[in-house]
């Protein structure tokens, strides 16, 4: 059988680069400053815009809050999203997606349709038959992992 490797035995693996503690925090002070001068390069032009450019300095401003934020979201990552079809929606707040896809056979090489059940968090209020796009989220419940994020389409009456 295998057996952990202790501490103090060599390994194969080549030693990785120890990184200095001066460097690591001359780059974490690089960073803060790079962050603030856009922020105050908005200021500046918002400051010098005469009182009648209002408008253009305000867009100037939620641009630089924009950029501002997509850092924050990439830092999260991106999570998985799926369209399907509200099949349920008997519980309170819950509905139960289905969610199609089609699999290359691997014999017939013929399409075969596979669907999944996901439940979903439902605060917007979708109905049975509505088209709803789902996003991976924290656990819920024992079953929910899933919230509804839009409603693509509602069902045809």
């Amino acid at each position: 059988m295998f057996r952990r490797k202790k501490k103090d035995e060599p390994t194969d693996a080549p030693p990785t680069p120890e990184v200095a503690p001066e460097a690591a925090s001359e780059t974490a002070a690089a960073e803060p400053a790079a962050v603030e001068t856009p922020v105050a390069e908005s200021v500046s032009a918002e400051t010098s815009a005469p009182s009648t450019d209002a408008a253009a300095a305000g867009n100037g401003a939620e641009s630089a809050a924009a950029a501002s934020a997509k850092p924050a979201k990439s830092a999260r990552g991106n999570r998985v999203q799926k369209i399907g079809t509200v099949a349920s929606d008997k519980m309170q707040k819950t509905v139960v997606v289905r969610v199609d896809r089609k699999v290359l056979h691997p014999k017939y090489r013929r399409y075969v349709r596979r669907t999944s059940k996901f439940m979903a968090h439902d605060d917007l209020g979708a109905t049975v038959g509505d088209r709803v796009r789902i996003v991976e989220t924290r656990p819920m419940s024992a079953k929910k992992r899933w919230r509804v994020i839009e409603i693509v389409q509602k069902a045809a009456k």
